[in-house]
């Protein structure tokens, strides 16, 4: 049993940390970049997210490698680095993971290809299995505990990413779709249309992340757990609306809102709870702040 997996076991809850293009982009990184390009040229400041995000709470930090497959990097002309840019970051997040005073889980993010499958595009089943095995392959070589495959709409790039990752290791799996058009997926895939694919593919938990900000993901998690109340759920939502402000994307969400839908999400069965896009360490701390009082009430309660 892995870090990942023995505080899944011991707690009513685990607290994911939050955005992490958000805080590069504010740390410096230049429009366009990609952001795991920072895990060779600017590692401190890589590093410097994750244990913001470990002294704001977290318990579970995910690793600079959203964009790792060679399909995304290629956009950046860093297709033939996939290796060496996803070891590197979850070697960086298991070294803060590992300095920390307490168990924090590192798990390998991997978002969506960016590419539409045949016949609607040009993209094969095995081409993506095989661009997520080997981006796994990495991450595990790098230390991470579990795999975070997030942000996606199709049914058959997730499976793709599971049977890629599977191919390389046993490491426990976590996903999570993207419900952002009218509660469905880009795809048309309903909240337990994706709850039944996910748990056919038996991951270690499942949910919904991004989106239209914390109402949305409410929704997708009480309708999850109404269809299958025993499965660990994940809720990662946005910080908030995004909203453009004099060209910058900025987010509605104050540290206040996204307390009130950690604990709204975690009374509706949520067992894993973050944030996606504008959320910051700060929070990250109101969150886990919220949660810490809302499990002593309920103990005080009892």
């Amino acid at each position: 049993m892995n870090t990942f997996e023995s505080l899944l076991t011991a707690r009513p809850y685990l607290l994911a940390d939050g955005a992490f293009g958000t805080m590069l982009m504010s740390a410096g990184l230049p429009h366009g970049t990609a952001p795991e390009v920072w895990n060779l040229s600017h590692p401190d400041k890589v590093r410097a997210v994750h244990r913001s995000y470990i002294q704001a709470g977290s318990d579970i930090i995910l690793a600079n490698s959203f964009g790792g497959t060679r399909f995304r990097l290629e956009r950046h002309g860093f297709q033939d680095r996939v290796s060496e840019l996803n070891r590197v970051a979850a070697q960086l997040a298991r070294a803060e993971a590992d300095a920390a005073t307490r168990p924090i889980a590192v798990a390998g993010s991997m978002g969506p290809t960016g590419e539409l499958f045949e016949p609607m595009g040009l993209l094969r089943f095995d081409q993506a299995r095989d661009a997520f095995a080997e981006q796994v392959e990495a991450l595990v070589a790098g230390g991470a505990d579990a795999l975070w495959i997030e942000t996606l709409s199709d049914l058959q790039e997730l499976q793709a990413a599971v049977m890629g990752a599977r191919e390389v290791t046993d490491l426990p799996i976590i996903t999570t779709l993207t419900f952002d058009t009218n509660g469905r997926t880009m795809m048309g895939v309903g909240p337990v249309e994706g709850l039944e694919a996910m748990r056919e593919l038996d991951v270690a938990a499942l949910g919904g992340n991004c989106g239209n900000g914390p109402a949305e993901i409410e929704g997708v998690i009480k309708t999850m757990h109404a269809a299958a109340p025993d499965a660990v759920l994940v809720a990662k939502a946005n910080a908030g609306i995004p909203e453009l402000v004099e060209g910058e994307l900025c987010y509605s969400g104050t540290p206040e809102v996204m307390a009130c839908y950690a604990l709204q999400v975690r009374n509706l069965g949520a067992r894993i709870i973050g944030g996606c896009c504008g959320t910051t360490p700060a929070h990250l701390h109101a969150m886990a702040n919220a949660l810490a009082n809302g499990r002593q009430n309920e103990m005080g309660n009892v």
